[in-house]
């Protein structure tokens, strides 16, 4: 029998201050899950106070809430603001604004109303108890600060992402990060990385400090390690962005060397506010983070399977310059590095010389581009092959020991509670998740 989630007894009611554009901003990076483009547009129309209190109706009266969803819509269909580029316009083959009636032949629960009010769904389970003052007040504890769009030290750079720009970006460091973005190269690679790597690595790395520029990586073990050691070492700032909280430096093996990250005059970056436990989807996710706010991306040793070659492939999207250190033709490190090469997505760089060469031909104000020609996407781990976008979320959610109830499923996972439901359901199938006693749990991977 399918589970069901209980109506709430009484009205969500926030505890805070809805109309802080600050407060509001820090609720919906807890909200919405990193690239949430839906979250984005409303926040853009409404902006982020209002859009919050639209939210807080929607889920204590979906009718009303429907019914101004229609209005701002009619708005926007007479050249008003409105919510025009969240819901689209009248135009052939499409369906009025506010029309939730798709066109012919459409998808009925594709129009753009459906995809706000199934958002919406997605978005309730996190909007219970919600008081983004905690994570703040831990943020303070750790001398850290939000940066927002509109501050001095937002990195411009970001906007590049258009609808998958973050919110809000949590920080602990310098604050500036419009100055270290200015003149940066992100040095990406492998975490099971070769001597070769490591040392082409930091060759690389402490000749772009020496140079003045900033080094940009995700902090992980091997090449981003490395690049940052370098960095350090030569007295240069470095960013690293992380895929959880800043309060939990991840990986526990490289809590000492991001502290003297933030300590040296760079800083430890995150999107999801402290108390956030980083997964698959979100590594992949921060990663267009690193390639839109570096001048340059740079690929020191990766394999067919790097995470890393997505950093590659965003960059390329946002008309960033990619370059790839080639490594010896028997490596299977360097089989992504060729790839690139080969495809023609990325230039061969050997040193610091031609990196920084590199990252001086970007123009800051160039429009983004389609992606390099040949450019294709990163292949995910074989456990991911066939899983569509709710089912990788749902099993990056599961716990591998004790069950948990499907509505915690949903809330780690960002989901609405009936398509967890059904991820759920597909996961069993696919031999991926199975139900205990205490609800439901990960398979590992064979």
């Amino acid at each position: 029998m399918a589970e069901r989630r209980a109506a709430p007894t009484a009205p969500v009611r926030p505890v805070f201050d809805v109309a802080d554009d600050r407060l509001a901003r820090a609720a919906w990076s807890r909200l919405a899950e990193p690239g949430d483009e839906v979250a984005v547009a409303l926040v853009e129309q409404l902006g982020a106070p209002g859009a919050l209190a639209w939210l807080v109706e929607a889920v204590n009266d979906p009718a009303q809430a429907r019914r101004e969803l229609v209005r701002l819509a009619e708005v926007a269909d007479d050249g008003g603001s409105g919510l025009g580029p969240l819901l689209g316009g009248a135009g052939p083959g499409t369906a009025a604004a506010g029309d939730d009636r798709p066109a012919p032949g459409r998808d009925p629960r594709s129009g753009p109303v459906a995809r706000l009010l199934r958002a919406v769904a997605r978005w309730a389970p996190r909007l219970e108890g919600l008081d983004p003052r905690r994570e703040l007040h831990v943020l303070d504890r750790l001398d850290g600060s939000l940066v927002v769009p509109g501050d001095p030290g937002w990195p411009t750079p970001l906007d590049d992402l258009g609808p998958g720009r973050p919110l809000a970006l949590w920080v602990r460091g310098s604050d500036g990060l419009a100055a270290l973005a200015a003149r940066s190269v992100a040095v990406v690679g492998a975490r099971a990385c070769t001597d070769y790597g490591r040392h082409v690595t930091g060759e690389i790395a402490s000749g772009l400090a020496a140079r003045g520029f900033t080094v940009v990586s995700g902090g992980a073990y091997g090449i981003d390690a490395a690049a940052h050691r370098a960095a350090l070492v030569s007295g240069g700032p470095t960013v690293a962005f992380l895929a959880g909280g800043v309060d939990r430096l991840y990986p526990v093996g490289n809590t000492e060397l991001l502290r003297a990250v933030v300590g040296t005059g760079g800083a430890v970056v995150s999107e999801v506010p402290p108390g956030s436990v980083p997964s698959r989807v979100r590594f992949l996710l921060r990663n267009r983070l690193i390639a839109a706010f570096a001048g340059a991306t740079v690929v020191v040793e990766a394999a067919w399977r790097s995470g890393s070659l997505s950093t590659a492939v965003r960059a390329a999207e946002l008309s960033r310059p990619v370059g790839a250190v080639p490594g010896p033709v028997t490596s299977m490190a360097s089989t992504g590095c060729h790839r690139l090469l080969r495809d023609g997505a990325a230039v061969c760089v050997t040193d610091a010389d031609e990196v920084a060469e590199l990252a001086g031909a970007l123009a800051r104000d160039a429009a983004p581009a389609a992606p390099a020609a040949g450019t294709r996407r990163a292949p995910r781990d074989a456990v991911y092959d066939g899983l569509d976008a709710v089912e990788t979320r749902t099993w990056d959610a599961l716990p591998l020991r004790s069950g948990v109830p499907t509505d915690a499923v949903a809330r780690s996972a960002g989901l609405a509670v009936p398509e967890t439901v059904g991820a759920l359901g597909r996961l069993e199938i696919r031999g991926l998740a199975e139900r205990t006693s205490g609800g439901w749990r990960r398979v590992r991977a064979v």
